[in-house]
């Protein structure tokens, strides 16, 4: 596989992503420590202030994208950007709780404007069949990014001076400004006018995509399981040793970086997006199996089945991903792919919300029986995908090359799936699960 994709729009992509996602990293692994040490928060405030934060995102995301579609997504990221790495200067002056969730509401709102504009803009820059890989690219060099950043970070952490603060927030906020910078460099996306009537936010009207968003969003709990859940099930319910929690969290950063490409080939059409959603939800299921397993057995044995449980997690993650983005690119019209994108972001945001409670409360207050709950949860979750993508098909008008076509041509193999289905992916030029048409999941999930 390459390690980047091919010169022009996408490659200018993953290097806006990169320089960005460094200045993710830093943030991430040292915001709680500045926010309490240096600021004087305490940790109940910070989380609340993260809420805060997050609701505001979520409400954000479709509005957002409306705007990318009307005013043209290269500026409005561009700007988005600027904004964003002006705000993350302005974390110096926070004293107090309400300076917090002012700035990080305000920041959150940035970020949902430059999210929703990265779906508009790269659904108009890349070509339709490009664009799912283009997404799998985007998120394994987020995975690069944010690792880098991460141990860029630790030198901050490990110094633990409000003065070794200062700068990395200073260093973060160069990083916005330095990818505003470098996507200026992508051609220009001619926005889309305003219909003439009905309503401007037909996402929002769109019941089958809300749902498929719905479903979607709370399956991506289960990133919050390798973050959350396993090492302080590792450190308090298993014989492990502890370094088993950093083994786990790089297996899991090198997969995503090597084999994302890849697996977004299961996503090239609509009806292998959803089957790649089905089977992400058996994979993250076995997984949980394998990680309570792990807590009745000793040292080896734990480690055996965290390692299993972990590959398995990763396997569906990996799936999960490129699933997300080739049935919200699929699914969305070429006029309003920003709002699409937009409001396909608000399920990631709200799974994110629901996650840190949802998995704490499952695998550490009921231990066993919890893990097997999350499991059935994740399996229903990937099963409901494939018939909300149906029902959403019978919505859409006929014509295009992943819009519905005649009951007759179904591909029966594909469990009577309503959109032509060949979903092979030769890895060259097919879309690739991935950061879907404009799908972008990188993100980060990130």
């Amino acid at each position: 596989m390459r390690l980047l994709p091919p010169p022009g729009p996408a490659r200018v992509l993953t290097l806006g992503t990169l320089v960005k996602t460094v200045g993710r990293g830093l943030w991430l692994v040292a915001s709680a420590l500045f926010l309490t040490r240096s600021v004087g928060l305490s940790a109940t405030q910070v989380g609340i202030g993260l809420t805060i934060s997050a609701l505001v995102g979520v409400l954000a995301s479709a509005p957002s994208g409306y705007l990318a579609d009307r005013v043209g997504p290269r500026g409005v990221q561009v700007g988005a950007l600027f904004v964003a790495g002006t705000l993350t200067i302005g974390l110096i002056a926070v004293r107090s709780f309400p300076t917090f969730v002012l700035v990080g509401a305000a920041t959150a709102l940035a970020d949902a404007v430059e999210r929703g504009a990265r779906g508009a803009l790269i659904a108009g820059a890349i070509p339709a069949d490009q664009r799912v890989r283009t997404r799998a690219y985007l998120r394994a060099t987020t995975n690069v990014g944010i690792s880098v950043g991460a141990v860029l970070g630790g030198f901050a952490i490990a110094a633990d001076t409000r003065t070794g603060y200062v700068a990395l927030i200073l260093a973060s906020a160069a990083t916005s400004l330095a990818a505003a910078v470098v996507f200026l460099r992508l051609p220009a996306v001619a926005p889309v006018a305003a219909p003439t009537h009905g309503p401007r936010l037909v996402a929002l009207r769109d019941r089958p995509f809300l749902v498929f968003t719905l479903v979607d969003g709370l399956m991506s709990m289960h990133f919050s399981l390798l973050t959350i859940a396993l090492p302080l099930w590792i450190a308090g319910h298993t014989q492990a040793p502890a370094w088993m929690i950093s083994a786990l969290t790089l297996v899991n950063t090198v997969l995503v970086v090597l084999l994302q490409v890849r697996a977004a080939g299961a996503a090239a059409t609509l009806p292998g997006a959803a089957r790649a959603a089905r089977r992400a939800g058996v994979a993250i299921a076995v997984a949980c199996v394998l990680f309570a397993a792990s807590g009745a057995l000793p040292t080896a044995g734990a480690v055996g089945l965290l390692g299993l449980g972990a590959l398995a997690h990763v396997t569906g993650e990996l799936w999960h991903s490129a699933a997300g983005w080739g049935i919200s690119f699929g699914l969305a019209p070429a006029d309003a792919q920003g709002q699409y994108q937009g409001t396909y972001g608000m399920g990631y945001e709200l799974g994110k919300m629901l996650a840190p409670v949802v998995v704490t409360t499952l695998a550490l207050g009921w231990g066993v029986p919890g893990w097997l709950v999350l499991g059935a949860l994740f399996l229903l979750l990937g099963a409901l995908v494939p018939p909300v993508v149906r029902w959403a098909g019978r919505t859409r008008p006929l014509g295009g090359p992943a819009e519905p076509v005649p009951a007759s041509a179904l591909d029966r193999r594909s469990g009577g799936s309503i959109w032509q289905a060949d979903s092979r992916a030769d890895g060259a030029g097919t879309p690739t699960g991935g950061i879907g048409a404009p799908r972008g999941r990188a993100t980060a999930r990130p």
